[in-house]
């Protein structure tokens, strides 16, 4: 697509081009239809070589299908009024499916029509968790931490999802979906991506049917990132680009994820697979159109990551809050927010934006009164 095609099709996009040559040309065409309309649906329909017919004009491969059980009519999301949780809860409802969440947060503010039971999210009692699992078809886990909480580390979190999915495999779940990141690896000197990595090694070895799931940056309604990043902008003057702001990110949506996860579940074979957005962007871009989508056109100031992270921190204690820290940066920095393949999101960033302008950053979203207060 050229510069002025991409100027079209993506408003906020383009107006960032028009400041900035070298990003005009770094959208991607999208991915044809998400995971359940296209590709996958394709995949799906695959085989269908015609079959020789018996039992009384019955196929063969039909018989096996007569006789099982009826497949369970609930599905567990952990966290399903969580951020990422409730995105794949409203998809499970679109899909008439029954749901029970797992969690200690049993209500919040805009999830009021997800309509599901609800069971704490505990390891100690392994008998509770079991039960509270049970009868269950697809476990959708979005259980992990964001960072280091009091006596709460990465380590923890990875034990619990091991006690978890143990609880699920005694319960008889037929399949676990867990949501991951993209680019884990446990070599990575980053905890977080290190302890993703071993939670899908944890997932891998479960005995359960799993899907791995590893999304970039998921935007939507109830985001954090980017929602505190137009709040910030619709209040200063000024405002600070850590480094050059040249390192790409490729946002998803989280509608998006939700249908990847689905699509995932319905698969026979254990996969892992990204969820990623059609269009790769640089931060500084990113930061740009979200200034353009709430009407403000502040100073931007280029810093260190080292200045960057102390910004964040002094701006963490005003807000009583932790904005950003530096593993995260690190990570933004080394684009382990970048899929290295095929985007299967089809939303757009900056479509979103624009929808959003009129609420995106009117009030700040706290991480920590989300999860931990």
């Amino acid at each position: 697509m050229g510069a002025a095609g991409a100027r079209r099709e993506h408003p906020l996009l383009g107006m960032v081009a028009r400041r900035h040559a070298a990003f005009s040309n770094l959208q991607r065409s999208p991915a044809r239809g998400p995971p359940g309309r296209g590709r996958a649906a394709s995949a799906a329909r695959c085989d269908q070589r015609p079959r020789a017919s018996g039992f009384g004009g019955l196929r063969p491969d039909a018989v096996p299908v007569l006789i099982q059980e009826p497949k369970a009519d609930f599905d567990v999301v952990t966290g399903a009024f969580s951020y990422t949780g409730r995105f794949i809860a409203r998809r499970l409802q679109a899909l008439d499916r029954r749901i029970k969440s797992l969690t200690n947060h049993p209500r919040r503010a805009g999830t009021e029509d997800i309509q599901a039971d609800v069971a704490p999210l505990q390891f100690t009692d392994r008998a509770a968790l079991v039960d509270s699992l049970r009868g269950a078809d697809v476990l959708y886990n979005t259980y992990w931490v964001r960072f280091h909480h009091g006596r709460v580390r990465f380590g923890d979190a990875v034990a619990n999802t091991r006690i978890l999915l143990g609880a699920a495999r005694d319960a008889g779940v037929r399949k676990v979906v867990h949501i991951s990141v993209s680019n884990p690896s446990e070599d990575s000197h980053l905890d977080y991506y290190a302890g993703k990595a071993r939670v899908e090694r944890i997932v891998r070895e479960s005995g359960l049917a799993w899907a791995i799931v590893r999304p970039t940056l998921i935007f939507g309604p109830g985001d954090i990132l980017i929602n505190n990043i137009a709040w910030l902008l619709r209040r200063l003057p000024a405002f600070g680009i850590p480094g050059r702001g040249d390192y790409r990110l490729q946002p998803v949506a989280g509608e998006d994820v939700a249908e990847i996860a689905t699509w995932a579940a319905d698969q026979h074979d254990n996969l892992t697979v990204d969820a990623a957005g059609p269009d790769i962007i640089f931060y500084s871009e990113m930061v740009e159109s979200i200034a353009i989508a709430v009407g403000r056109h502040p100073r931007f100031i280029y810093l260190s990551p080292r200045n960057s992270v102390l910004a964040a921190r002094i701006i963490g204690r005003l807000v009583n809050d932790v904005t950003l820290n530096e593993p995260e940066l690190k990570g933004l920095m080394q684009e382990l927010l970048v899929s290295h393949e095929r985007p299967r999101g089809t939303r757009r960033l900056d479509n979103w934006l624009l929808s959003s302008a009129e609420t995106l950053g009117k009030t700040y979203a706290s991480e920590l009164d989300r999860h931990w207060r």
